[in-house]
């Protein structure tokens, strides 16, 4: 039976999300949150129904940070066909060519994996959400329209062969925020003179987060049967995060005035970029060093809340 609105509570962290196949990012974030009774609830960044693994969940205070993991790197296991371009990249649109895979030796899947790997062009695809004055690309495909995208600029850290056998290519991809790994796809398959799409997909990791630390959704519901401690025993503290940016320590004063939105002089602080910020004991938010050398407030936190 679903409950009432007012059954909802406050509950602050992360949930590693293991998205199953079949259902939508926004999908899982709704089931999530309901299991959680969170009264706020934000996803990091979509996957694909076709995809599958790791969904950030942010709960509560957590949302203030999701634009932090929106921006961070994501490591990805990626299966391709090859020999067959869809309208969509991946499995889910029509087949628009088909061409022979022929003898491809296995030093010429890596030679063409090689060319793809540190900072590349790509152009994003019509199924995406880019926006074409003020319309996303995806709808305007869905009515047969095409227009001209401009090229973007992301990077690819890793690209590792993991299997080849026929027409079967799988590999590993970890990239920066904004990379299209259906385009990374074709432009791979296109380089082999044969085509490509994307046959499956899953994140392995985003940020600072690993496989290991993931939750299927059948382990969540699961846990909610036995009650909102066990469920809670699943959440990661909002600041891990952030463990790429160096913390800071603030004194009482320090933490009054930023509270109150006033940038304040911190010994010993970063020259430059975001930082954690902690009072005595315990997560404040996240703050930016200006350019005299204070630090700003950027998203903090509110007082610390037990969940329940």
């Amino acid at each position: 039976m679903e409950r009432r609105r007012g059954d909802r509570r406050n509950v602050d962290g992360i949930v590693l999300l293991d998205k199953p196949v079949g259902i939508s990012s926004n999908d899982a974030l709704q089931i999530v949150k309901r299991l959680f009774r969170a009264r706020k609830a934000g996803h990091t960044g979509s996957l694909d129904p076709l995809a599958s693994g790791m969904l950030p969940i942010c709960l509560g205070e957590a949302t203030k940070i999701s634009a932090f993991l929106l921006d961070a790197d994501k490591y990805y296991r990626v299966v391709c066909k090859l020999g067959e371009r869809t309208t969509t990249g991946d499995a889910e649109g029509e087949v628009t060519s088909i061409r022979p895979v022929g003898d491809l030796s296995l030093r010429q899947v890596e030679e063409a994996l090689a060319k793809f790997q540190g900072e590349i062009e790509q152009i994003p695809p019509m199924y995406s959400a880019v926006k074409h004055q003020g319309q996303r690309l995806y709808k305007l495909a869905r009515q047969g329209v095409e227009v001209e995208r401009q090229p973007r600029r992301v990077v690819i850290h890793e690209l590792t062969l993991v299997r080849y056998e026929g027409d079967l290519l799988e590999f590993d991809v970890r990239c920066s925020k904004g990379t299209y790994v259906r385009t990374l796809a074709e432009d791979i398959g296109e380089a082999l003179g044969c085509g490509a799409h994307v046959s499956a997909l899953r994140r392995l990791g985003v940020g600072p987060y690993q496989e290991a630390g993931m939750h299927r959704l059948d382990s969540v519901r699961e846990l909610a049967e036995e009650g909102l401690e066990k469920l809670d025993s699943l959440l990661l503290p909002i600041e891990s995060a952030l463990e790429q940016w160096p913390g800071v320590r603030l004194s009482e004063d320090m933490a009054f005035y930023l509270r109150q939105g006033q940038p304040v002089l911190v010994p010993q602080a970063p020259a430059s970029g975001f930082v954690r910020l902690y009072g005595r004991n315990r997560f404040l938010g996240m703050g930016e060093i200006l350019d005299d050398g204070r630090v700003a407030p950027r998203r903090l936190m509110l007082g610390a809340r037990k969940n329940g």
